[in-house]
């Protein structure tokens, strides 16, 4: 039986109803992912994706985009058919722009009359936005005449006003997002820019306008292209091959020559695509659906790396090429970067933050549209295909020899474990989407984790101290590194070349590191390690960092923990403006910390914060220049990098 207290009434006014845009002020996690940098940024995703909508639809060539940092404000501006401002059937009285802004699931997308394929389909994106900004401001060109309205955290501000005539049309819309939600996060210009580029990737024939308007000096973005200028005219006119060849760099090393294609689908809409073959080098597949990025892949991935595969395959055997039955996927996401791009109708995607691609029927389809054109470029150059084939099986070799070597330690059961490292406590669930990984400095702060863990679902895996800079370090010291060989053989999935997310043994890996410099040069140590080496890990989102507290302050009977200095100094100004008194306890590290105090802060999923690494879109030769500058073999890079910076070191963005 139960020993859960019983209500001792259930009624009618127990219900709570929320009316209007409150749902997604009381849950803005369902909506956008959170209250985080992602989150706050994932509103301007929302706008530019309903410029984009206009400009593949054919009804727009330019979109404006102006930056203020001080307000942290952004303004979208489109050349398109401006929102619709006459009455809405439904609502006599109330224009469509106020319907669309202010009612979830409204917009012109739930059919095709208006548009043929769009990204925004749920009819959220304009109505979150509102709902999560302090300040909207919007004007529409259409019918003659300019229309303004204003709105803040959801509502009208006042009725649509009629301004001056124009000729023009299209949809200029401001926000600013609300503290409240968001705290002092702000908007990065950097990442702004990038977002703006990697879709103006997609539409050839569109030209976007950036404005940032700062005090700041000329911005020199010569060394880093991936920095926000103060003034840019995006345009690509040869579309996602431009995309590749950033993606890539200018100087790869190439096994054959860039294979790009397009193509109809039957079911209506198209495909883009484009392929680098790599003898060396980071390899990455990126993929979007009607300009949305897909970090997590999904069906149109799916079936352009089995187009890929089957049409390499079949060509080797035509040839008479016996080895070629050994190579699989691996062989070939380890020779390519490319480029995927689909337009199509009623897109279904994983969540509202279109994560993934999920339409059943895409993958065959794709398959089938680019493996003609896959086909085409083996047969047009026998003699250079057989070389690249010769150069993926050789890969295929060298996977099935380490495999042999290596062996593998997947968690078959609780009680059956394969060559795991003396120091691993494992958990014992062999669900390996619930299990997580901490990798903890030291034995000690190991043993309060232990302690502090779910056994069933946390692991724990204590490091000797500073683990080895794989950045500046060769071949024979990373082999040689025992901190680095436990850490491979606890996850299972192989490094490099032989990385395999399939066989990562654990559903997410965190690094729980002390609050203070040296936890965080450790933490920073081993980012770069997975970049590196396993690289796989960061893009399918598995890598976390905790946040344990630094301080303790306890004001009376009650307790809180902050993360930082700055944070302790905010709440102790608190306490002295309420006439109380404080005492404050610094955490040494989290070895001496209670284990059930680790456990309350840092490693109870109900309780904890944790902080996602990720590799923006677009960044990835930014991110490349990065570690190689501040983590590499050069120290001189290390030290001019410091010079410039001087106090700015908001700069760094690895």
């Amino acid at each position: 039986m139960s020993n859960q207290p019983v209500a001792t009434s259930y009624s009618a006014k127990d219900i709570t109803v929320l009316e209007g845009l409150e749902p997604v002020r009381r849950r803005p996690g369902m909506y956008i992912g959170g209250t985080d940098d992602n989150a706050m940024h994932h509103l301007f995703s929302e706008l530019i994706d309903n410029s984009f909508d206009e400009a593949t639809a054919g009804h727009a060539d330019h979109i404006k985009i102006e930056f203020w940092p001080n307000d942290n404000k952004v303004m979208i501006t489109d050349n398109g058919r401006g929102i619709p401002v006459d009455d809405h059937p439904s609502k006599p009285g109330t224009s469509a722009l106020e319907v669309i802004m202010t009612t979830l699931h409204s917009g012109g997308k739930f059919s095709d009359k208006a548009y043929q394929t769009a990204g925004g389909l749920h009819g959220v994106g304009l109505s979150v936005v509102n709902a999560l900004s302090s300040d909207v401001d919007v004007v529409v060109r259409r019918d003659g005449s300019e229309w303004y309205q204003s709105y803040s955290r959801g509502n009208a501000l006042g009725a649509l006003k009629k301004g001056k005539k124009t000729k023009e049309t299209g949809t200029g819309i401001s926000f600013i997002p609300d503290t409240e939600i968001f705290g002092n996060i702000k908007l990065s210009g950097d990442r702004l820019f990038r977002m703006c580029r990697n879709k103006a990737y997609l539409v050839p024939k569109l030209t976007v306008h950036w404005f940032m308007y700062t005090d700041a000096e000329d911005i020199d973005v010569s060394e880093n292209p991936d920095r926000a200028p103060k003034e840019a005219i995006i345009h690509f006119p040869n579309g996602i091959v431009d995309a590749l060849n950033h993606q890539v760099g200018t100087d790869p090393d190439l096994a054959a020559p860039i294979w790009s294609g397009e193509c109809a689908m039957a079911e209506g809409g198209r495909i883009e695509w484009a392929i680098a073959w790599l003898r060396s080098g980071r390899t990455v597949l990126k993929s979007y659906c009607n300009t949305i990025i897909t970090p997590l892949g999904g069906t149109h991935e799916s079936g352009m790396r089995n187009a890929i595969l089957k049409g390499l395959k079949t060509f080797g055997e035509h040839s008479g090429n016996n080895k070629v039955k050994n190579i699989s996927m691996e062989d070939v996401d380890a020779s390519i970067s490319g480029v995927i791009s689909c337009f199509i109708k009623e897109p279904q995607f994983q969540g509202q933050t279109k994560d993934k691609l999920t339409n059943p029927g895409v993958s065959k389809i794709v398959e089938q549209a680019v493996r003609h054109q896959i086909d085409h470029y083996l047969a047009l150059d026998p003699k250079q295909a057989n070389n690249l084939l010769e150069a993926i099986i050789e890969k295929a070799e060298l996977r099935l020899a380490a495999k042999k070597d290596e062996g593998s330690a997947p968690r078959k059961t609780a009680t059956r474990r394969l060559r795991l490292p003396g120091k691993l406590a494992d958990c014992s669930s062999s669900n390996i989407g619930d299990t997580e990984l901490f990798l903890v400095e030291g034995d000690s702060a190991g043993g309060s984790a232990k302690q502090a863990r779910n056994r069933e679902t946390q692991a724990i895996l204590p490091l000797r101290g500073k683990i080895l800079n794989v950045a500046s370090a060769s071949n024979d010291k990373l082999s040689a590194n025992r901190e680095i060989k436990d850490l491979v053989e606890a996850l299972g999935c192989g490094t490099g070349r032989h990385f395999d997310i399939t066989k990562l043994r654990y559903g997410r890996v965190i690094i729980m590191t002390d609050a203070d410099v040296d936890g965080s040069h450790i933490a920073t140590l081993l980012i770069t390690f997975f970049y590196q080496e396993m690289p796989g890990l960061i893009r399918t989102g598995r890598l976390f960092l905790a946040q344990p507290p630094l301080f303790r302050i306890s004001v009376g009977d009650k307790s809180m923990y902050v993360a930082n200095d700055a944070e302790r100094d905010r709440v102790l100004e608190i306490v002295r403006k309420n006439n109380r008194k404080a005492e404050v306890s610094r955490f040494k590290g989290l070895g001496e910390m209670p284990p059930a105090m680790l456990k309350e802060t840092t490693m109870d999923v109900k309780k904890r914060h944790l902080l996602r690494v990720v590799i923006e879109e677009g960044e990835e030769a930014s991110t490349n220049n990065m570690i190689n500058r501040l983590m590499g073999r050069n120290p001189e890079e290390r030290f001019k990098f410091i010079q410039e910076s001087d106090a700015d070191l908001t700069r760094i963005n690895i």
